[in-house]
């Protein structure tokens, strides 16, 4: 025990050390995205609103039955998962090549190979938050009221950013030996977009899929839970239940805990494959 203790000292006295780094290599992107816009830092609040009036228009008009017809204030159900879907993407999709990406400096000099999947996670974040404005006006706009359980809605949001982070640490290291999987990885978000009860309510979902009910088989996919327990505490001002809680938590300490282990395994390989 006092081994393991010692041990996790240690990297959190390497991790402090490099807290500069980290917060440089986030600033710097956040300068880049915005670099040559007009709009600059204003389009992290446009885009998501745009896009919430795309789905809103597509579903509320077209698909209309796809959403059960029974969400209330479906704009902003739709947004919560928008939002969240759109930070474990962004997270996940450009962790991915950030060790190759990294390589010149990597081969001059000596810096903790995680810094780079843990800063875009942490970018992925500050996007996120920034896009909450956007949450805050389609709110005010349709008369959503503001519960006090907001406050809880931190929970589902820092779980889903270990979450977020194993994944990434796990694809930023397989990406290193198989590139193949950048683009498998779109194919797979694509997917996993109609799995995550973003614009339908899962309720109505009674359609069985290979004798499978299609509501279990969403109920398997981690980004639904987290989605779900933000909405509960921001929408509906309800408290998060204890199997929110349970399968929220246990997701994001068993992916960091596989990513960890995976990106520390494979990472003394990383110089002979960049």
């Amino acid at each position: 025990m006092k081994k393991l203790m010692d041990k996790i000292e240690a990297n959190l006295r390497g991790f402090w050390r490099y807290r500069y780094l980290l917060w440089n290599l986030v600033s710097r992107d956040f300068k880049l995205k915005y670099r040559r816009s007009v709009l600059g830092v204003l389009w992290s609040v446009l885009n998501p609103l745009m896009m919430c009036l795309v789905y809103w228009a597509v579903f509320s008009s077209l698909f209309a039955n796809m959403r059960g017809g029974g969400i209330d204030n479906f704009p902003v159900y739709l947004m919560i998962g928008q939002l969240l879907f759109a930070f474990f993407n962004d997270a996940t999709s450009n962790s991915m090549g950030s060790i190759i990406y990294a390589a010149p400096l990597l081969k001059k000099v000596y810096i903790p190979k995680y810094i780079f999947p843990l800063e875009k996670t942490c970018f992925a974040l500050v996007n996120c938050v920034f896009s909450f404005v956007g949450l805050i006006l389609v709110m005010l706009f349709t008369g959503s009221a503001l519960h006090p359980t907001v406050l809880l809605a931190l929970y589902p949001l820092a779980t889903l950013f270990i979450f977020n982070l194993g994944i990434s640490m796990m694809l930023s290291a397989f990406t290193v030996f198989f590139r193949d999987i950048m683009h498998m990885w779109q194919v797979f978000t694509t997917a996993l977009l109609y799995f995550s009860a973003i614009f339908y309510n899962p309720d109505t979902m009674i359609v069985s899929l290979g004798g499978f009910s299609l509501y279990r088989l969403i109920c398997l996919n981690p980004l639904y839970w987290y989605i779900t327990g933000f909405r509960k505490a921001v929408l509906w001002g309800q408290p998060l239940t204890l199997q929110i809680v349970l399968v929220c938590g246990l997701c994001a300490l068993a992916s960091v805990t596989l990513g960890c282990a995976v990106f520390k395994r494979t990472q003394d390989k990383f110089i002979l494959h960049i």
